[in-house]
């Protein structure tokens, strides 16, 4: 189907409107969304008090303190607070599959990625993650010794907007199964939920094998852990290339270009999985 060419305006109109009509959907149940909202938080805080009880218990952990360990943290909530935001629609694209929800976007003047993207937005999910970004960041941004000039701050915006580019890249190599699989559930939780715990921590304190990992094949050490280290300037960088330390907007923007042409080949192989309840 040839696709209408709608300015950049009026793209962005229209997300707006989708944007209130998903708000309108999640203020329906004010009270269920409200306890969603806070199952989130609480039970992404309990992750943080287990981290805190620990460290409760020792100095620093191969020198890094508590309020570091929770500035780099605290990456990881703010960039997939804006990443949930902004593209819930790639996280839960399997469905929108599996459902036949995708069938309808095919055949709308619209291109296929955007009303993806436009579609959802998780409200429960970012207020809840963005929460406790805001609150790890808050209480460390100070006391680990920052010095938040111009320079500092833009780099901040940069490696943050770089995570939510390399997540967004990792859900979405789930995604493009979908177009033969149809339910990638499994392997969007081995892709991105199982290697993301281990981004809450330093990857120098893993084995080479899982540091690599983390670097080369699910790069969440641009995520976190190399940004932090931009700033904190602690002894374990020295086993590592210095120049990792600017690469995470570069890493988020080759991955999503080699996983959007990934994608294009895989909506050229879909054939509707026939459950359209719609």
């Amino acid at each position: 189907m040839e696709h209408k060419k709608f300015s950049k305006l009026e793209l962005l109109k229209l997300s707006l409107k989708y944007s209130k009509l998903n708000l309108k959907c999640t203020l329906e149940y004010k009270f269920d969304r409200f306890f969603t909202t806070l199952a989130v938080f609480v039970r992404e805080m309990v992750s943080i008090a287990v981290m805190y009880l620990i460290l409760t218990r020792v100095i620093s952990i191969k020198g890094w303190q508590m309020n570091e360990m929770f500035f780099l943290y605290s990456f990881l909530f703010l960039s997939y607070c804006i990443f949930i935001f902004l593209f819930t629609g790639i996280r839960d694209f399997d469905n929108m599959v599996y459902t036949g929800e995708l069938d309808r976007y095919l055949i709308r003047p619209l291109g296929l990625l955007y009303q993806v993207i436009s579609a959802r937005v998780d409200y429960c999910a970012t207020i809840g993650h963005g929460a406790v970004g805001v609150i790890l960041f808050l209480s460390t941004y100070n006391s680990v010794g920052i010095d938040w000039n111009f320079r500092n701050i833009v780099y901040y915006i940069l490696a943050l907007l770089g995570g939510v580019i390399i997540q967004t890249s990792l859900f979405m190599v789930s995604s493009c199964f979908s177009f033969w699989a149809v339910r990638t559930t499994n392997l969007r939780n081995l892709i991105f939920f199982n290697s993301r715990r281990f981004a809450g921590y330093p990857i120098s304190f893993y084995p080479g094998i899982v540091q690599k990992m983390l670097i080369f094949a699910v790069p969440f050490a641009f995520v976190s852990y190399f940004p932090s280290e931009y700033f904190l300037h602690k002894p374990d960088l020295s086993v590592f290339w210095h120049g990792c330390l600017y690469l995470t907007p570069v890493v988020g923007i080759i991955m999503f270009t080699l996983v959007y042409i990934f994608w294009r080949l895989g909506l050229k192989s879909y054939s509707s999985s026939g459950n359209s309840m719609y």
